[in-house]
């Protein structure tokens, strides 16, 4: 009897153990949970990853819940969001170079509709930049330009090109980079906004004048301003932050804003289906919060919040006069087209 007894005690402590155990997994951080709430944060974000992870560091500090970071390109992100659809790992989705990228996302049906409570009196369309979706699929957090680096050393800033027409000045002949739109959102904007001003037949001629002029046109959306930093060109298409970034660490950069041009909220949004929506929507109201916008100036970004200062000589109220409207539809029917046709059109 004794050592029956013995193995009945030690059957309980084990069920019971089993059952802490249990209990634990179902408390488990991790943000697998089915309750919707609760739990770490999964952010997916193509935004640098330093600049996101002190994003995540700072809502741990104020809401008590880690933020588990997801780092890969845009394109790389949307592709695995496609590929996880019917069991999606991430709850929030923030950055992608401007709003083209989530537009077409709403299509793919893998982002889902929030707004946070700051932003529900905001115009969709202000001074013609888009803010927040018509349909509230997603939500700006900053504001992005797409203009001129140059290098200080070799160009002054009244010699700097200030419109897009200046750029086919023979001076800049062999003195200029910009992104490979068939591989950088970056430029793909670039294209597609020319498009919409002047036609396509107009903007493949210019195009194919502004290559003949580039000494180099590289994959990556920020090297050509990094090539100005380094002397190796002396104007790079790029946008804002990027210049901004290298003349804060001491670079001879800086950045003009052309006349009329391209400006863009970065956004972000809520992952249909993620396993914990409440805490994503809860980093999305982060975002536009005072803490979050501040960080987001010190990168040189210019915040969206206007109880926030921009730490650069641009902000939202000073770019709103050099904004074009961009036809979002136009874009989204011809992203895809205009960038597959560059190498074909441009030799």
């Amino acid at each position: 009897m004794r050592g029956k007894k013995g193995q009945l005690v030690i059957g309980g402590l084990f069920i019971v153990l089993i059952s802490l155990l249990a209990a634990c997994a179902g408390d488990d951080t991790g943000g697998d949970g089915d309750s919707g709430s609760g739990g770490a944060i999964t952010l997916y974000s193509p935004e640098t990853p330093d600049l996101t992870n002190e994003l995540a560091a700072k809502f741990e500090e104020v809401h008590g819940t880690p933020v588990n970071v997801n780092y890969a390109g845009t394109n790389v992100l949307v592709n695995q969001m496609i590929a996880e659809q019917g069991n999606p790992q991430a709850d929030v989705w923030y950055g992608g170079g401007g709003i083209l990228p989530f537009e077409t996302a709403v299509d793919k049906d893998i982002i889902t509709q929030y707004i946070p409570e700051a932003a529900e009196d905001w115009e969709v369309t202000e001074n013609g930049i888009k803010m927040k979706h018509q349909d509230d699929y997603y939500v700006g957090t900053e504001i992005f330009v797409l203009g001129f680096a140059y290098n200080t050393e070799l160009v002054s800033e009244e010699e700097a090109p200030k419109t897009w027409e200046d750029l086919l000045d023979p001076k800049w002949e062999g003195k200029i980079q910009f992104p490979n739109p068939a591989a950088s959102g970056t430029s793909t904007l670039m294209v597609l906004s020319y498009m919409m001003q002047h036609g396509e037949e107009e903007g493949w001629e210019y195009f194919q004048k502004l290559t003949d002029y580039a000494n180099s046109i590289p994959d990556s959306g920020s090297s050509p301003t990094k090539g100005v930093a380094m002397g190796e060109a002396e104007i790079a298409i790029g946008f804002d932050f990027m210049a901004y970034e290298l003349k804060e660490n001491g670079e001879d950069v800086d950045f003009i804003v052309p006349e009329e041009t391209p400006v863009l909220v970065n956004p972000v949004t809520l992952v249909k289906d993620g396993p914990n929506p409440d805490g994503g929507k809860q980093f999305m109201d982060f975002m536009l919060s005072d803490e979050a916008q501040e960080i987001l100036a010190s990168w040189n970004h210019i915040p969206i919040n206007p109880d926030v200062e921009s730490q650069t000589p641009i902000s939202l109220e000073t770019v709103q006069e050099h904004a074009i409207d961009l036809d979002i539809d136009w874009v989204n029917e011809n992203y895809d087209r205009i960038r597959s046709e560059w190498n074909t059109n441009i030799q």
